[in-house]
């Protein structure tokens, strides 16, 4: 008999609530963070009630209190494409690729996701996941002893790879297969606090970049941070001091808006935990920098237009102002930001009219009405206009480089800013993961299509010949 196989949407919202739980057990501080944003975002939605029916009509208010993305950084090619297999696993693909060398930071990246609506509804865990570059290390010695150090390590338990085979082998796993699962795959993301490196090599890998030592330097790639997302981040920032929570200076990304759009990020800087060097005669105390906490306020997805409209901006802010290690030049760099995006639209109409931002549309009770009398004509902003068919941004999904790259500064102690020449290799990304990594803005694309198709169908023959 055929087994019944639990879905990839059930396996990864049982991953993500039991990784929420393993990294709340073990820094506290990310608790304090649930329950900050949880706080903001009940008196957001009760302040804002045309926003809470945004998100309900878009199916984000179901999701919002389980939402989360995670980050971990690999040592090799194979545990990059090994990381693959298994979240394919929990139905996460590999969208974008993300260049952290432009901040002087040796590695690139993708974003692990789920990609269609249903399971984006179902739970839109998402893992930021990062590929060390040794090719960026100077010293040659000192890149050949860190790749014999990742050759010998093993990140993945044996019971995940057998269920990784299986699932492979036989399209899906069993509830109970599942459960296991997402215990065995657990133990990869886990705080390890023993070294496998004595405190010389440690210091070594350390002086060549501080981010090198803490892939290099343990059993496994510990996940350093699980973000939660808040509907008002200025809020977030503003009352973690009084929660004990010293924040970063500078949220990343766009400036304050009435319309959101894409992504902004703050945290609180990284933790000085106790670790285990080893030694000739036992192990030895020493401190390693690695986890922090994360809140995260995500927007509209943009257009292609949009998005150079935005990279522009903030290209021309980075040049003018630099906010330094010690959180110096912040204010004004704030001032700076929301100066030059005066020139950004800040409405959802001007958004969708000036095609800045994809949107995904729905029709409206009282627009099945009309289809029903056969009262429904016009194109979608006719459609809109009569309030026929409703219209509501693409949550932004993924990620930016440079915000990406202001997070990982503040995780190693700093909030000065890095603009440095661009040295990308997607290929060899690629080629390692053993796959393309799908492209973010065909997605939303691709999503407004459906959108639109789906309500035009739904209003009639009349409207969908007026859009033929």
């Amino acid at each position: 008999m055929q087994p019944v196989f639990a879905s990839p949407d059930e396996i990864r919202a049982r991953f993500s609530q039991a990784m929420s739980e393993m990294y709340r057990a073990e820094v506290p501080q990310y608790g304090t963070l649930m329950e900050l944003v949880a706080e903001v975002n009940a008196e957001t939605l009760e302040a804002h009630p045309e926003l809470a029916e945004s998100l309900a009509r878009a199916g984000e208010i179901e999701r919002l209190s389980d939402e989360r993305h995670g980050a971990i950084r690999l040592g090799t090619p194979e545990e990059l494409a090994t990381i693959g297999r298994l979240f394919a696993v929990m139905g996460m693909e590999p969208v974008g690729y993300y260049d952290l060398s432009v901040a002087g930071i040796p590695v690139h990246s993708t974003a692990f996701r789920p990609v269609g609506d249903e399971a984006l509804a179902r739970n839109p865990f998402r893992v930021f996941t990062s590929l060390l570059r040794l090719d960026l290390v100077a010293d040659e010695a000192l890149r050949a002893e860190a790749a014999a150090i990742l050759s010998r390590r093993r990140i993945f338990t044996p019971g995940a790879i057998e269920l990784i085979e299986r699932y492979e082998a036989r399209g899906g796993l069993t509830r109970e297969e599942g459960e296991r699962f997402v215990s065995e795959a657990l133990e990869t993301f886990r705080w390890h606090s023993e070294a496998t490196v004595d405190r010389a090599t440690y210091e070594r890998l350390a002086k060549a970049h501080r981010l090198v030592a803490d892939v290099v330097c343990f059993r496994g790639p510990h996940i350093n941070h699980l973000t939660p997302r808040t509907l008002d981040i200025e809020a977030v920032q503003r009352r973690m001091p009084a929660r004990g929570i010293d924040p970063k200076a500078v949220i990343e990304g766009p400036p304050e808006r009435r319309a959101p759009i894409l992504l902004r990020q703050t945290s609180f800087k990284a933790l000085e935990e106790p670790i285990l060097f080893r030694g000739e005669t036992g192990a030895e105390a020493g401190r390693h920098t690695a986890r922090f906490g994360e809140i995260e306020q995500r927007g509209a997805a943009l257009t292609p237009k949009g998005r150079a409209l935005y990279d522009a901006l903030l290209s021309d802010t980075r040049g003018e102002v630099q906010v330094g290690a010690g959180g110096a030049g912040a204010a004004s760099y704030a001032d700076d930001l929301a100066t030059r995006f005066r020139a950004f639209p800040d409405d959802l109409a001007a958004l969708r009219r000036e095609g800045l931002a994809f949107f995904r549309y729905a029709p409206t009770p009282q627009g099945l009405a009309a289809a029903r009398r056969g009262e429904t004509a016009g194109d979608m902003d006719a459609l809109v206009e009569a309030g026929h068919a409703s219209c509501d941004p693409l949550v932004y999904e993924d990620f930016l480089p440079v915000s990406a790259a202001g997070i990982f500064q503040s995780n190693l102690g700093t909030d000065r800013q890095s603009n440095d020449a661009s040295s990308g290799d997607r290929e060899t990304f690629e080629a390692a993961l053993g796959r393309p990594v799908a492209d973010e803005t065909a997605l939303y694309a691709e999503a407004e299509r459906r959108s639109v198709a789906d309500t035009m169908a739904a209003l009639g023959p009349h409207a969908a010949r007026a859009v033929a």
